[in-house]
């Protein structure tokens, strides 16, 4: 549940050329999370317009918290927030204000694109300290509004990869994503064409193995987060899309 939101945003990680905006100002979802056959919690994800140092920017945010009896052993309760420039796709700001079970994080990060220096102020220890990023980073929660604007549906081939830089609360790390292939689902809004993707993560600490990811995302010019199952090192975690509003494009049903 925890690292939702993380896979959400890092499953769109594929550079190609500009395409047409894929969401806009009001765009909602809901993710229904389960681990096996228990309901977990849930995840939303929002798009609204907003005014940062005088740039006008979307600001969206990421919310995830667990539900039923297992808050009363281990709360978690996650936001995730970027501004983002909505002509040039860069954040400008990015802040994470977790608490997994006790477990607490309070990150605001501003980025300078010029000098390629990102400010991250420690809220919860009043700290802060400036670190270089590479051309072009994004946030984990940027890079997944990013990359719906630039994938090319059309150019798309079965085993191509990308590697793609991203800076996550206080450090650059690369991330590599494989194309597997296109498929036909069935979801509670009917059966809907999908890309499936394979993110590469870190194995040993949560996840069963490298290869422990698969996305599935509608295969039309919204390209909506419509499935993740992610092996984890005990069980499995399953996030369906569970309610939406605000798209951008037709989303394409293709039987009820």
């Amino acid at each position: 549940m925890k690292n939702l939101l993380l896979l959400v945003s890092i499953i769109f990680c594929i550079t190609v050329n500009g395409q047409k905006k894929s969401y806009q100002d009001g765009e909602w979802f809901k993710f229904k999370v389960s681990y096996g056959f228990i309901n977990a919690g849930y995840a939303t994800l929002q798009v609204n317009n907003a005014i940062l140092k005088g740039k006008e920017v979307y600001h969206i945010k990421g919310y995830g918290k667990n539900t039923g009896i297992s808050r009363i052993f281990f709360k978690v309760e996650d936001i995730y927030e970027t501004y983002m420039d909505k002509q040039k796709d860069i954040p400008y700001r990015f802040i994470r204000n977790i608490d997994e079970g006790g477990h607490t994080k309070n990150l605001q990060v501003d980025f300078d694109h010029k000098k390629r220096k990102a400010l991250v102020f420690n809220k919860k220890h009043n700290t802060q300290e400036t670190i270089s990023f590479p051309e072009g980073v994004q946030d984990m929660i940027s890079t997944f509004y990013y990359l719906r604007n630039q994938i090319d549906r059309t150019k798309l081939k079965e085993g191509d990869f990308t590697d793609v830089n991203m800076f996550y609360g206080d450090e650059n790390f690369k991330f590599r994503l494989k194309f597997l292939r296109k498929e036909v689902i069935k979801t509670k809004f009917g059966s809907i064409s999908t890309l499936v993707f394979r993110p590469y993560v870190e194995s040993g600490r949560v996840f069963k193995e490298k290869e422990s990811l698969t996305v599935w995302i509608s295969d039309d010019d919204n390209k909506i987060p419509l499935k993740i199952k992610a092996d984890l090192a005990v069980g499995s975690i399953n996030a369906d899309l569970d309610e939406y509003k605000g798209l951008k494009h037709w989303f394409k049903i293709i039987a009820n």
